[in-house]
């Protein structure tokens, strides 16, 4: 006689009975194990099979191997599900990566410009339908689960994660949080704000990161500390929240940082009297890597405080990433001594697999190999080239008000391309690209400036290329005069506090190549960077043109498309462009003070008048 099949295995049950269902029949060390996730790089057999664990990710790049294609990641976390399905209860893993702007980790993928940039193009619809693209690109690759988006407001350009922020006021991260929209799909008419929500297999889960203030921290320090009052936080750091929530984000993530002392990881009262109670969150709340191990000194040193800390604040998963038998072993001993109460285990179990449950993974367990063609495709490459054109900001054009510089002549005789970002794909792309910091040079498919001028310009422009020029390259403008130069210049890439800069004057000399070729050839300056950089005046004023390009990406065709003039510049400043680093921090609440080179929303336009 056939055994029934448990009401959790039922997808026509409600998701709430699956998950009560579910919960009733696990063990505690089952229930413990469902709150782990661990780095690819140490996951067994054993510890999916044999320990149940919950979740598994790519931890900043961490590809099978380098420049994997899609179908080998595919290979990868499908073996993974295998493992996961074999265990007692059959509890599938949801497998996580950072696609932060496009699907990054993967070699070939279409990579869209970083938040920053996004934010420049005030553009609520472009947002979705980039997390759109990038929904299709990381399923197919077999990943159910992106770190994505963040909503931090950047009050410092000094924090190494500039660019991952939309902007420096609330009103821009909210108008883009429309991505969870694309990332996720729209929830029906009538769903309750704070429900997790999934469309289908199609799209990914979504994560709101990181809760909260981690753009505010004092002197723009990475994982510092954001010295404000409650009112500030929820007025001006939280409020981007709730429009995820009610888009029905599936996740959230806890931010290293601390709110006036206190580190978010072991913040009950935010974590779970705000997020969970106030704000109505029923999703689940993921610790960032190894975020647990930093609230102690040295980090980790006291693991078991770390554990009992987090999870009594409310954090319902943590990204362990590594030691994870230590974690199990310390967290189900703190149950067991009554340190952690077993309805903490339960509410935080509960979360995690209604996530599960409306993900659709427990019916869909295996990567959709009909998707591999879309990763990297041509409708995906303009889009990214369309977001590029409109999160370019045009600051000065021409050296008086009626002779304008741009548009570029595309059939001038002979021009010069130089600077050390013209003709580097890395450079465009920025941190988070490939690897956790991202690369000099090709380290992916995609258009260099470099390479999208000469697609640009005429049959018979000479285009010569200079990435480092010296005195004698002017040689060749007494000989044969170039009819202009295009210098672009700008900041290496770099993650979190590898990115924190106390100096932001332009990086590999970046003033004097602009100031030498600027003072002999009429020069448009192109600044490739996460965030604005010192313009000192008399650089300013020997330029003709000047436009921030912010990180791009793949597609270097979208600058172009502005600088000859087949599109107009679009986009305003997110952020205000400060005139010294002693002004900082700098944005435009602050009143009487706000004095910057270029304010917030500033923005020019070739054919038409100042945005």
């Amino acid at each position: 006689m056939a055994t029934e099949a448990p009401l959790y295995k039922d997808p026509t049950q409600p998701v709430e009975a699956r998950v009560k269902d579910l919960l009733s029949r696990m063990t505690l060390q089952e229930k413990a194990a469902q709150m782990a996730q661990i780095e690819r790089l140490v996951t067994t057999p054993a510890a999916l099979t044999n320990l149940a664990i919950g979740s598994v990710l790519s931890g900043g790049g961490s590809p099978p191997r380098d420049g994997a294609t899609a179908e080998e990641w595919a290979d990868m976390v499908d073996e993974m599900q295998r493992w996961a399905l074999a265990s007692r209860l059959g509890i599938p893993i949801i497998y996580g990566s950072d696609a932060i702007h496009g699907h990054n980790n993967l070699f070939g993928a279409t990579i869209f410009p970083h938040n920053v940039g996004l934010g420049a193009t005030r553009d609520r619809e472009l947002a979705r339908r980039i997390g759109e693209v990038t929904a299709l690109e990381v399923r197919a690759s077999g990943i159910q689960w992106t770190f994505a988006p963040c909503l931090a407001v950047c009050r410092d350009p000094r924090w190494g994660r500039c660019f991952e922020c939309y902007g420096e006021e609330p009103e821009i991260v909210q108008m883009m949080t429309s991505i969870v929209s694309g990332l996720q799909g729209s929830p029906p008419e009538g769903h309750h704000s704070g429900h997790p929500f999934l469309a289908g297999p199609r799209n990914v889960i979504a994560c709101a990161k990181h809760f909260v203030g981690d753009g505010g921290t004092h002197k723009g320090i990475n994982e510092g500390n954001t010295i404000c009052s409650y009112e500030e936080l929820e007025r001006i750091h939280m409020s981007p929240y709730p429009d995820c929530f009610n888009q029905g984000v599936c996740t959230v993530m806890a931010s290293y940082s601390s709110w006036n002392g206190e580190p978010l990881h072991s913040s009950h009262f935010l974590i779970t009297d705000v997020l969970k109670d106030k704000l109505g969150f029923k999703g689940l709340v993921v610790s960032d890597w190894e975020g647990i191990d930093r609230l102690c000194k040295p980090h980790g040193s006291n693991y078991r405080y770390c554990v009992a800390a987090s999870i009594n604040a409310g954090v319902d998963m943590i990204m362990v990433p590594f030691r994870y038998e230590k974690f199990l072993e310390d967290l189900i001993s703190l149950v067991e001594s009554g340190e952690v109460p077993i309805s903490r285990i339960d509410d935080a179990v509960e979360r995690i697999l209604r996530v599960k449950f409306v993900s659709g993974i427990f019916e869909q367990p295996f990567s959709d190999r009909s998707l591999l063609d879309v990763v990297g495709c041509k409708e995906h490459r303009l889009l990214a080239r369309v977001a590029v054109r409109k999160s370019l900001v045009l600051l000065k054009n021409g050296k008086e008000a009626r002779q304008t510089f741009l548009p570029l002549k595309k059939n001038a005789k002979k021009i010069l391309v130089a600077g050390t970002h013209a003709d580097n794909i890395g450079y465009q792309c920025g941190g988070w690209t490939i690897t956790w910091y991202g690369a000099s040079g090709r380290i992916t498919a995609g258009t260099s400036i470099l390479e999208a001028i000469r697609e640009a310009v005429g049959e018979e422009t000479e285009v010569v290329h200079e990435p480092n020029p010296t005195a004698s390259t002017l040689l060749q403008q007494q000989k044969e005069p170039f009819s202009y130069a295009i210098v672009v210049v700008g900041e290496a890439p770099y993650a979190e506090m590898l990115g924190d800069r106390t100096d932001l004057s332009i990086p590999f000399n970046g003033h004097d190549t602009l100031s030498l070729i600027a003072g002999t050839i009429p020069t448009v300056a192109l600044i490739v960077s996460g965030r604005p950089l010192v313009l000192e005046a008399q650089l300013l004023n020997q330029i003709e043109a000047l436009v921030a390009v912010w990180l791009p990406g793949t597609e270097g065709g979208g600058v172009t498309d502005c600088l000859f003039g087949d599109c107009d510049f679009h986009g305003v400043l997110p952020v205000s462009w400060f005139r010294s680093v002693d002004q900082l921090p700098m944005h435009s609440s602050i009143g009487d003070g706000y004095n910057p080179l270029f304010p917030i929303g500033f923005g020019l336009r070739m054919f038409d008048k100042q945005l």
